[in-house]
Parts: C-alpha cells; structure tokens; sequence
C-alpha cells in the first residue's frame, strides 16, 4: 500500500517532501517504507503572473514564503513525530529561470515553463546556431521554455536585469539558497535547462559563450545524493528539527513522477496528466540520442529520461469550465463516455501555451475547427478530451520508433490529478494509445518519488526498481474505437499542417 495504516504505524526515519508544483505546494510526510503518513500534509496554492505577451512567472520570494506555509503546517500535525524526519526532499517543475544578485536575492520574477515571451528569441537561435547538434548534446530543443531562449530574450528586453545577475538559478536552488543560503543543482533540474551536456554531465560553455554568460554565472553541479546540512539562523530557530538533515537537491518534478509511480525501468513507462502532460521512459542516458520532437533529460547521473512533454492537460480542460462554461470533466465522465468517437466534428489543437512536443512551436494557439450550430459545449468538451489523447498518442508512436519497440507493449503506467480525477480520460487515452493503461495508486507520484529518492540515497529502501508497484487493474483498449480514434489523430495532423507547417 501507498498510505500508512490508519492503526497509527509509521516506520520510521520519515522524509518531509516538498513537492512545488505549478500552482501549489504540497508538504508531505513519508516513512521508511516509503508510504504516505496518513494526514500529514499541506497543499496551499499561490497565483501565477501572467500577460498578453506569454508570460507565465510568479514571485519568487512569494513561492518561497508559499514553501515555507506548508513545512511550517506539516510539522505542527506531525510534533513528536517530527524528531523522526531523516532527510527534506523536494521537486519543482523543470525549466524555470530566475537571476540573482551577489546576496542571493531575485532581480525579477522567476519564469516558468509555460512562459513563452521568448519565442521569438527561440526562432532567431535556430537561424543562428545548429539546432541538431544542440539537441543532440544537450537533450533539448532551441524552444522557449528552455533556458537558452530565454536568456537570449532578457539580454535583448531586459539588460539591466541580464547585466545584474551574479547567478541563473532554477527554483530549486533558490528555494535551498534562501533556506540554507547555498544550494546544490542536481544533474536533474539542470538538464531541463537546455543547457547541460547530458552524457559529459557538465554546463555546455560554447553555448553560454554565445549567450554572454560566464562560467560563474551557471549554479554548482552535483547529483540528488549531494545534501547539504545548516539552515539559516531564522529557519534553524523556526525549524529545529530540519537543522541537522540533509536537504537533497531539488530534482526536476517529472523524474519524481516517474519514480514515485514505479516507472523506473525500460519496461515500465510513465504517463502524466495534471497541469500539462508527458511521457517519459528511464533509459541509461548513453545509450539513446533523442530525435527531434523528443528530450532526453536526466534522473540522476546513471539514470537518463527520455520522452517527450505536452503544454496542455489539466489546463486545457480547467480553461474551457471558465471561459466556455463546458462542465467540469470528471462531473462530465459518463456522458463522454457514451458518445461516439470523433462523432462531434470537432477538430483542435489544443496549444493554450504554445507547443512542446513534437513541433515545438511555442508561438502556436489553441484552435477549434468544424464547429456549427448544432455544437454543444459538451461536444467541444469531449473533443478537447481526444485532442490530448492524440497528441500524447504522437509522443508514444515516435518513443515507440526510437526505442524500436516490438512485443510485448510497454507497461504504461498512469499518474497525475486531472488522470487520477476522470475515467473519461483515461478510458480515451487508452484507446487512442491501444494500449492497456494502469493507473498508479499513488495519487501524489511526485511527492513519493521523492521521498523514495531519498531513502533510496540513505540506503534504506533497495533500489527503486526492486520496489514493488502499487496499480489499479489494467483499463483495457477498445480496439474499434482505437481505429476511429487514430482517424481523428489523422484530422489533427491535417490541421496542424495547414496552420503550423510540419513538425
């Protein structure tokens, strides 16, 4: 089981994971089995900074305070039990940037990955340089929710800023800089910058040097084992008990998700459906160069990550409940179940956020096609539904193509809130995939895999793939209305290309 027993047995070292997603931030308490300790936990959300140029940033300093509500809540449910906490580990969304002066304290709003002001500086990079051979050596695309783009970008828009900045930092190592006033950056959040040479495991410095960053301004690599110990004064007297723990690294949230849900081997891969939405196999990070449309980032030093991510999910869904007032999904489940595939007309390409995998367009928008006066709102719900399905559908096909995959299909196994809240969903996927869909039990895959990251490093637990999987029965693939659905993806693609060009 994934939950504690409710008879009050908790095994203990505990690890307090601090799992920072887009729009909140979950503290929770896990123990030495790596089972959630019933009612331990905090989830207090926070708003996003957005505009009409692209931007999607927050606060920094606002998110840490957010951090710091939810240790605070977490460890007065815990008391006594508190003293047992071994180790904070923590996962944040990959891909995000904020500068810092010489005292560590942010110079402008940290960016996050849906922010795409620097699409254009995106499309200038990729005249300029040679995307392949990037790609091939840092994993990443010329995109802007990478790190090259977007400094490029605030040389450009914003010199005062680019001109301060004594470091670029992710969240991750900002969160520790302010808590224990240095930080380590895991070979995980930095391969999500696009700017890690991921088999050499060190900073690409031809490519900061044609971005005019120095050597000193790019954070101190290390791998998820390297904890550092001592907060700062303020946090030490506010949290004695984490004063003399290690805090790991910050790892980036899709590697937590694939670990926590036991996606941890070629055999078993990931799929995640919360805010946006991703695909990701754990692969030895030699042995593959990714195609263009796919990543390949990093778990830890011996444990490469390659798939390919999606802008959309959860939001795409949650938009059209506040701007086209179509049901909320999971209330809408059984009608969407009981209507025919495609059978709507509808055709979308579901880019609120620009595109991510596979053409990467980050200047793309969301388009709906073939509506007319008969269309319903539950309609367009349904087609947003199968939108995603076939977007994720293309991530598989071409994963599938680079790892050669014959028989037997790969167990794929299911995480995320906005999965986890609709069969619809689920039951879409599946048959847009034609693949069985096991959905992890483990409600909060990217809390636990941190926690199971980190008894993992304190020797506690054997390795991750020894660990045994904790799945709901398969949800089994509708092979007739596989063939109508890959029809659908069909129309799709027609649409993209008429619009966005090729992939």
């Amino acid at each position: 089981m994934t939950d504690a027993t409710n008879s009050g047995a908790v095994h203990t070292p505990l690890i307090l994971s601090l799992d920072i997603g887009t729009s909140s931030v979950r503290a929770m308490l896990f123990d030495a089995s790596g089972a959630a300790v019933p009612g331990m936990v905090s989830q207090p959300s926070y708003e996003l900074l957005t505009n009409e140029d692209g931007e999607v940033a927050v606060d920094a300093d606002m998110l840490v305070r957010v951090v710091a509500q939810s240790i605070d809540e977490v460890l007065a449910k815990a008391g006594s039990l508190s003293h047992s906490i071994a180790a904070v580990a923590t996962d944040t969304f990959w891909h995000s940037l904020v500068g810092v002066d010489q005292d560590n304290h942010a110079i402008m709003p940290l960016m996050t990955w849906e922010d795409t002001r620097s699409r254009q500086a995106a499309t200038f990079l990729r005249d300029y340089l040679d995307e392949a051979a990037i790609h091939e050596r840092t994993g990443a695309s010329l995109h802007a929710s990478y790190w090259p783009a977007r400094l490029f970008w605030l040389e450009r828009n914003r010199l005062d800023i680019f001109n301060r900045a004594a470091q670029w930092l992710s969240f991750g190592e900002y969160l520790h800089r302010q808590f224990l006033g240095r930080s380590v950056c895991s070979l995980s959040m930095a391969s999500g910058t696009g700017m890690l040479l991921i088999r050499e495991r060190t900073w690409d410095l031809r490519l900061a040097e044609f971005l005019h960053v120095r050597p000193a301004q790019l954070p101190a690599l290390g791998d998820i084992h390297d904890g550092l110990q001592g907060l700062l004064p303020a946090y030490a007297s506010r949290w004695p008990v984490l004063n003399t723990v290690p805090w790991f690294p910050a790892i980036g949230d899709g590697a937590a998700a694939n670990a926590g849900s036991g996606a941890v081997t070629s055999e078993r891969w990931a799929l995640t459906v919360g805010t946006s939405a991703a695909i990701r196999v754990v692969v030895p990070p030699d042995s593959i160069v990714p195609p263009q449309g796919l990543w390949l980032y990093l778990l830890d030093a011996q444990r490469g990550l390659f798939g390919g991510a999606l802008s959309e999910g959860g939001n795409l869904f949650a938009w059209m409940e506040q701007t086209l007032r179509v049901p909320k999904l999971p209330e809408a489940d059984a009608d969407i179940v009981a209507m025919q595939p495609c059978a709507h007309g509808l055709t979308i390409l579901p880019f609120l956020s620009g595109e991510r995998s596979l053409g990467w367009h980050a200047d793309a928008r969301a388009t709906i096609s073939g509506i007319n006066v008969r269309t319903t709102p539950l309609d367009i719900l349904r087609a947003g539904v199968e939108s995603v399905a076939y977007q994720l559908n293309a991530v598989y096909e071409r994963i599938s193509t680079t790892l050669a995959r014959t028989e037997p299909v790969p167990m794929i196994i299911g995480s995320g809130g906005a999965l986890n809240g609709s069969s619809s969903l689920r039951q879409v996927i599946a048959d847009t995939l034609g693949a069985p869909l096991h959905l992890s039990l483990t409600h909060e895959a990217s809390a636990r895999g941190n926690a199971l990251l980190a008894l993992e490093t304190l020797k506690i637990l054997p390795a991750l793939a020894d660990i045994p999987l904790d799945l709901a029965p398969p949800l089994l693939p509708d092979l007739a209305r596989h063939v109508l659905y890959l029809q659908g993806a069909q129309r799709q693609i027609k649409l993209y290309h008429a619009l966005l060009g090729n992939m």
